[in-house]
């Protein structure tokens, strides 16, 4: 097992349990405790994990920038059934702009059903999953690598999306708040997606149950601003409540 399958298994074992032991992942894993230290050490330094005696905990503030393959392990089941749901609220022939969240890869999976779609997007993954669709229009937004999160950021991708007049537009977010809105870790990536907003039609907000109610540094906008709300559970009823005052539709899986 390569030590990045070994940590992203760590990380998902940490979500699950919200702490490990050295001497207990040493055996698990068929490796000596100190392989395993260094497997902390290196998830510590992304601060996902706080090192404790012996083991470690998770940390799991939204402002903290995991790397893009850590992230799309999050809650798969919930981004898959986003995806489904995204999919049925988009028609063949659609300008759509996907941002370059880990749930939108799903989306961009769910799409290869459809036909005739011009696509705009700044995330390198969406690119090339949706390269082979010889029927879609596929537009990058251009602008500088960020191997973080896998997308296209700067001036240059900013002035690239506004060059288009999309009919939808789907983004995802680090934290969701009904009174400090839509946020994501850093002002880069924010900036980006309230580009992305100004050049839709409609704006649909793409986020798993666990972001809800978090707060992250970087505000993307606020509630109003979002037409509909897809999600893979049901919100509370303050939620619901909040949704129905700011005239904002939400779909949710079962």
């Amino acid at each position: 097992m390569l030590a990045v399958e070994r940590r992203n298994q760590i990380l998902e074992k940490l979500q699950k349990e919200k702490s490990v032991v050295v001497s207990e992942l040493s055996r698990e894993f068929e490796v000596s405790e100190e392989t395993i230290r260094r497997d902390l050490e290196k998830l510590s330094d992304y601060g996902k994990i706080i090192k404790s005696y012996g083991g470690a905990v998770l940390n799991d503030k939204p402002g903290i920038d995991l790397p893009f393959n850590m992230r799309q392990k999050e809650n798969p089941q919930g981004k898959q059934i986003i995806a489904g749901l995204v999919a049925g609220n988009i028609k063949d022939g659609d300008h759509i702009i996907l941002d370059a969240s880990t749930t939108s890869v799903f989306i961009a999976k769910e799409l290869r059903q459809k036909k005739h779609l011009t696509v705009i997007t700044n995330s390198i993954e969406n690119l090339i999953e949706l390269s082979d669709t010889s029927d879609f229009n596929i537009l990058s937004t251009g602008g500088v690598f960020n191997s973080g999160t896998m997308s296209l950021l700067g001036r240059r991708a900013a002035e690239g999306i506004r060059l288009y007049n999309a009919d939808k537009v789907f983004i995802s977010c680090k934290a969701f708040d009904i009174e400090k809105g839509v946020m994501d870790g850093n002002d880069d990536v924010s900036s980006i997606k309230q580009e992305m907003l100004k050049s839709a039609s409609k704006v649909y907000l793409a986020v798993d149950s666990s972001k809800f109610s978090k707060v992250a540094l970087s505000t993307i906008c606020p509630l109003s601003d979002i037409d509909v709300v897809i999600t893979d559970k049901k919100p509370s009823a303050e939620w619901l409540k909040a949704f129905r005052e700011n005239n904002v539709e939400c779909i949710y899986g079962e």
